[in-house]
């Protein structure tokens, strides 16, 4: 396209120099005619290099800079730019901007460090409730194991149906961090077709640093739950993951010796299993906790309402 342009441009027949270039045409008008040609990047009005007092005397940049030096040194204080505006306009009388101090501020190096805004979320106390049905009240709480083998501890979280006493979802884990519990609420949710639901269950915990870490309060806000925390020493509020973690004590993680963190995972998950779907639970007329989530939620089977 270029060499055909050259000789164009020396003035021989441009239909005649494109048959030979083996260029189209209307590649060529267009080239010529309506390519965008590239954008020159405008560095914008050039600083001035002074402002002006109310006497309408010019003021150089470089006696404000001495001005800016003169009140941190001898006011002080710690102030920001916008104070420092404000310090300026008060004492020499300087018609100036936040904006422009903010980069005289910025050259001299003496710019604050910016404080993220805090975001504080309300805690919400654990109160007496009445629970009717599934999905209105969930415990969530951890437990600790230990493999003999390793000597090593390993956690487990889980998410608990006041109501039909399900174990919704679970984690297990080497660790587990704030960001493990939000994982297993919101698998949760998605077990029990809720994430897009417009009324979430109410999560209790106790205090422990995962449940009282902004990740989960973040979380929880988002995914419309309101979580409440019971007050310290008080495991009755969370009585029902309570009475769950003795059983898992006392069936599980007591009954064997576990010689690999694999074989006490396999262990574990065999229980959660067992527990939903096989073991008779006497205050769901002994019915395994799955089984009576679906007769409760496909033909109204209820069981005594909770109070706590």
């Amino acid at each position: 396209m270029e060499v055909a342009q050259q000789w164009i441009g020396r003035g021989y027949p441009v239909a005649k120099v494109l048959r030979i270039a083996g260029v189209a045409r209307s590649s060529y008008y267009y080239q010529t005619r309506y390519a965008v040609k590239e954008k020159q990047v405008s560095e914008g009005r050039p600083a001035p290099g002074y402002s002006y007092n109310d006497h309408h005397v010019r003021i150089s940049d470089e006696q404000i800079q001495e001005w800016l030096m003169e009140l941190i040194s001898g006011s002080g204080y710690n102030y920001g730019y916008h104070k420092l505006t404000a310090a300026l306009r008060r004492e020499y009388g300087l018609v100036v901007n936040k904006k422009k101090i903010y980069r005289l501020c910025q050259e001299l190096g003496i710019l604050r460090r910016q404080h993220r805004k805090q975001i504080h979320y309300p805690r919400r106390i654990a109160r007496n409730r009445i629970i009717t049905g599934s999905n209105q009240l969930w415990e969530t709480d951890i437990k600790y194991g230990y493999v003999d083998g390793e000597d090593r501890f390993f956690f487990i979280l889980e998410f608990l149906d006041v109501y039909d006493r399900s174990i919704i979802a679970y984690h297990m884990g080497r660790s587990c961090r704030a960001t493990d519990a939000v994982r297993t609420l919101k698998n949760a949710l998605w077990q029990r077709d809720l994430l897009e639901a417009d009324t979430q269950p109410i999560i209790r915990s106790d205090n422990g640093p995962q449940y009282v870490a902004k990740a989960f309060e973040a979380a929880c806000e988002t995914l419309g739950c309101e979580h409440e925390r019971i007050p310290p020493k008080t495991p009755n509020k969370n009585a029902h993951i309570e009475s769950f973690h003795r059983v898992l004590e006392d069936d599980c993680l007591s009954r064997e010796l576990f010689e690999s963190y694999k074989t006490a995972y396999e262990r574990v998950s065999e229980f959660f299993y067992n527990y939903n779907n096989v073991r008779l639970h006497g205050s769901l007329g002994y019915r395994p906790p799955a089984e009576f989530f679906r007769k409760h939620m496909q033909a109204g089977v209820t069981t005594k309402t909770v109070t706590l």
